[in-house]
């Protein structure tokens, strides 16, 4: 276990990505082979929370992307332009290494997430996130994300939300 504070920045080349270990592998194997890829692409970005020694606690990723205004909570689509869709930033990818699990860093990488997304000059209306299994969706519900009806798994945030927070 490890109590460092953390820096959250832009992947870059100093980063040390190969000793990343998450529990999922899929992870593993995406921030240690391909995120440099994407992001030589432009399909992501990728940010790092670093300790003091520069070691990677953790790693999550954006893109944009769209919702349905009809995939949307009735409540919530009313209150938006008739547009077939809303702009929305996706966390594609969110990652913390076994070392620091259980200290509150996914929270805080989301809340970087917030940050970055509701600070943009580009307009967007939600942070969307796809759970990767049936238990994930409890840590976005506590974070007051919404359930979208038609798939349980695939939850957003309004930046309302964040702005008003920040």
């Amino acid at each position: 276990m490890s109590s460092a504070p953390y820096s959250v920045m832009a992947l870059n080349a100093l980063h040390e990505r190969a000793s990343f270990n998450s529990d999922s592998e899929p992870l593993n194997r995406y921030f240690q082979q391909q995120v440099t890829q994407d992001i030589r692409r432009r399909v992501a970005a990728c940010f790092v929370a670093v300790t003091d020694e520069q070691r990677v606690a953790g790693y999550y990723t954006l893109a944009a992307t769209s919702l349905l205004l009809a995939d949307l909570p009735a409540s919530v689509g009313k209150k938006l332009p008739r547009y077939p869709s809303v702009p929305a930033v996706r966390v594609g990818r969110l990652a913390i290494d076994q070392a620091f699990q259980r200290q509150g860093l996914g929270g805080a990488l989301l809340a970087d997430a917030f940050t970055r997304s509701a600070r943009s000059e580009i307009a967007a209306f939600a942070l969307v996130v796809d759970a990767k299994h049936e238990l994930a969706p409890k840590f976005y519900l506590h974070l007051g994300f919404v359930a979208l009806p038609s798939n349980p798994l695939s939850l957003f945030l309004p930046l309302a939300t964040a702005r008003q927070a920040m």
